[in-house]
């Protein structure tokens, strides 16, 4: 990475499930991702548990011992449902607060192979940094091509004009947990000018005006 300006990367939010998925490779990349976090002195925030691929990629950062922190709904704490959290653990209300968490304590995001949740947070932080509400690196770990048939979707949805080519860059991928990391401490965010007009702040009581051409 000589010559490109790196950004501190302190804490990544992994998203994952509480499954390990059919192929050992997963189970082996998860714990492969947590050690490389460790080395590079990256804390952790996950969905908390220990089970699936959670309790892998958690596991790992912790035996490297840097800081890992669970942030789980209430609802999944009774009768024991996921499993203890590897290390600190915060509960919260709702699926959405506990996001919202994860934004405000993380310096960036990577999905690993996973269902529907993993899929939702995914989008949803693609979605919010094309909106200008972070500009935190976003990317998954392609493993075994797991995620190939969602980059070509992604890709097909740029040719057909529904993303734009500036919003595409927002996902980055890779093969190997050592690249991924690089991508996204060399990750430059480039805000569409329209939509970086956009207020945020809790005490907007109005959003600016936008062009409604804009591709969403």
């Amino acid at each position: 990475m000589e010559g490109v300006l790196v950004r501190k990367i302190k804490k990544i939010c992994v998203f994952c499930g509480a499954n390990s998925g059919k192929d050992v490779a997963f189970v082996n990349a998860a714990f492969h991702l947590g050690k490389v976090l460790g080395k590079r002195k990256i804390d952790l925030v996950y969905g908390g548990g220990k089970l699936g691929l959670m309790g892998c990629v958690s596991t790992a950062v912790a035996q490297h011992e840097r800081q890992v922190l669970g942030i789980i709904p209430s609802a999944f704490t009774i009768n024991n449902l996921v499993g203890e959290t590897c290390g600190k653990e915060i509960k919260v209300a709702t699926m959405q607060e506990r996001l919202v968490m994860m934004v405000e304590l993380s310096d960036a995001f990577i999905a690993l192979p996973s269902g529907f949740g993993t899929l939702e947070e995914l989008f949803q932080m693609i979605s919010w940094a094309q909106l200008n509400i972070h500009n935190k690196p976003i990317g998954v770990l392609n493993i075994n091509g797991f995620f190939n048939g969602l980059l070509s979707f992604v890709d097909h949805a740029v040719k057909q004009e529904f993303i734009t080519p500036r919003a595409r860059k927002i996902l980055i991928s890779a093969t190997t947990a050592d690249e991924l990391v690089d991508k996204l401490q060399a990750f430059r965010f480039e805000p569409d000018p329209a939509l970086s007009k956009l207020k945020w702040s809790p005490s907007s009581s109005q959003k600016e005006k936008l062009d409604l051409t804009l591709r969403l």
